[in-house]
């Protein structure tokens, strides 16, 4: 028998890769011959370049760079094996979490090391960058990573974004207005920011026009690809709004490409080869996986809109391989079920103890491991 496990993170409580090892003990209990394989999964959020890592065998490297403050702190990101890849999230320059609740506020941070970062890799020989943009503290459009890196342009190097929002860059529905509260912003921050990205743009298109900003635009720029759309269109392509509008920078100055973080993820580790047993790793070659068991925190519909769970059910389809989702919490289980899923089961279904019990890692852990065992394939 062979099951993948592949989690994504229950956030405050457990890792991807603690859910992905609580389920492979469950299943060993009751199966102890089967192949287990994990696959800590990410949807390029936080997390993204440890799960990477981890399934693709990357070095992890750290480069000094400055927090969204501009204060010098020391970032991580993943080389792949032949050194040519990068594997990063603008988090580790850039994100929310290096700035405690009272020093949050978008009007003063800066995207600045996310460039450091990017040059790093750069100057280590990659020539591909994979990047996740989740959890930013920003919202200058990247303005403070081209600021770095405006000396050095064009890159040799081909960005590839996991992004899965799609708001513009500017207006009701941009950064400014729906992203900056969280971060921070007060309601007359909100209009300053959406005026000074407004006002970015205006200066961007004018550069691009010009051919005065050397990116992968200008015609001396190595020819990896030309998917962006024209300058004119950049702030309202969808994506360009995320991360504060670093979607946006990272279309207008190196041409990165926007994609799905999930699917980007399962590409990135080669999920397919593993699910039917042509990954070179696997005990059981050329033989489909019994059996995938997926989940989140916490599940609902809006799984359904991206979310990891869901990517894996869409590629698990393919191959006519069922999909159990184990989540700390669900909802809306019939829409679950219609969509696709097998089994759908709470962790926490037998536990009635309080919430703040259940969410110790020690304990999600466990009842994970045990729900496992109970839906193990007999």
């Amino acid at each position: 028998m062979k099951v993948i496990v592949a989690f994504d993170s229950f956030k405050g409580c457990m890792s991807a890769s603690d859910a992905c090892q609580a389920a492979r003990q469950g299943l060993l209990r009751a199966c102890p011959d089967a192949e287990v394989i994990c696959l800590p999964m990410s949807d390029g959020g936080e997390g993204m370049v440890s799960c990477i890592a981890q399934s693709v065998n990357a070095t992890l490297v750290s480069v000094a760079v400055h927090d969204p403050l501009m204060r010098p702190i020391n970032a991580v990101y993943a080389l792949s094996s032949d050194g040519k890849t990068a594997y990063m999230e603008m988090a580790a320059a850039s994100g929310l979490t290096l700035l405690s609740p009272a020093e949050r506020n978008p009007i003063l941070t800066t995207t600045y090391g996310v460039g450091e970062m990017i040059f790093d890799a750069v100057c280590r020989g990659c020539t591909d960058i994979v990047m996740g943009i989740g959890g930013s503290a920003t919202c200058d459009g990247g303005e403070g990573m081209i600021e770095f890196l405006r000396p050095h342009l064009p890159l040799p190097v081909r960005i590839t974004v996991a992004c899965d929002v799609s708001n513009p860059l500017f207006g009701p529905n941009g950064a400014a207005y729906v992203f900056a509260p969280q971060k921070g912003a007060s309601p007359s921050d909100v209009i300053v920011l959406d005026r000074r990205l407004r006002d970015f743009a205006a200066r961007t298109e004018t550069l691009l026009a010009q051919s005065s900003v050397p990116s992968f635009h200008s015609s001396s720029a190595p020819s990896f690809h030309s998917s962006s759309p024209h300058p004119s269109e950049l702030s309202s392509y969808p994506g360009a709004g995320a991360a504060g509008g670093l979607g946006y920078g990272l279309m207008a100055y190196l041409n990165a490409t926007l994609t799905s973080g999930i699917d980007l993820m399962l590409d990135t580790i080669h999920f397919d080869s593993h699910i039917t047993g042509a990954h070179p790793s696997s005990r059981l070659p050329n033989q489909c996986a019994d059996l995938i068991i997926t989940g989140e925190g916490s599940s609902d519909r809006q799984t359904l809109m991206g979310k990891v769970p869901f990517g894996i059910l869409q590629r698990a389809s393919r191959h006519h391989i069922p999909v159990a989702l184990l989540s700390g919490a669900i909802a809306d289980s019939p829409l679950l079920l219609s969509a696709g899923f097998s089994i759908i089961k709470s962790i926490n279904e037998h536990d009635d103890r309080p919430l703040s019990v259940l969410m110790q890692k020690s304990t999600a852990m466990h009842n994970l491991s045990n729900t496992c065992k109970e839906i193990a394939p007999k």
